[in-house]
């Protein structure tokens, strides 16, 4: 019996460990997906609508909360340091 329990037992780590292992690779994928959204630009117009004036200058609050956002996900661990790097580097060059 001992030797049952030490196998249901080793068993419940082993699928522990690979759920948790398992999340934190999905969070860490949709977290990627994110900042590759959030970089991207939208769609171009359609050519039934008027296009848009550009603004004169870049809208600075847009592009400091978006750095806020990667930095959130850099401190819950979803970013490593050079991804992180990489996407500011983008952000800031658009």
């Amino acid at each position: 019996m001992p030797g049952l329990l030490r196998g249901v037992a080793r068993t419940a780590v082993v699928a522990g460990t690979a759920t948790a292992v398992s999340n934190r690779v999905n969070r860490r994928q949709q977290g990627r997906w994110a900042a590759q959204q959030a970089s991207q630009a939208p769609p171009p117009p359609s050519s039934s609508q008027q296009p848009a004036a550009a603004p004169t200058a870049p809208d600075m609050s847009a592009k400091i909360e978006q750095l806020k956002q990667l930095g959130e996900l850099k401190t819950q661990g979803v970013l490593t340091e050079a991804e992180f790097e990489e996407q500011k580097r983008r952000l800031l060059e658009a």
